[in-house]
């Protein structure tokens, strides 16, 4: 079960999360598109998430859960 849970249709794609996680397990999307035509993030490897939270701290709009 995943511990970062991503909000689809509030990311924007900046990528800051991808960048920021120790695990390297977000990504964007290549070919799939939220309502507002942009690439969003997803986790690759949910198993790999160790629920660390700088995601969710580094999203400026608030687009990642962590439980």
């Amino acid at each position: 079960m995943p511990k970062a849970k991503i909000k689809k249709e509030v990311c924007k794609g900046c990528g800051l999360c991808v960048v920021n996680c120790p695990k390297k397990i977000l990504k964007l999307t290549e070919r799939e598109i939220n309502a507002m035509g942009y690439n969003y993030c997803q986790v690759s490897d949910p198993e790999a998430c160790i629920g660390c939270a700088m995601c969710a701290a580094i999203c400026p709009d608030c687009a990642i859960d962590v439980d």
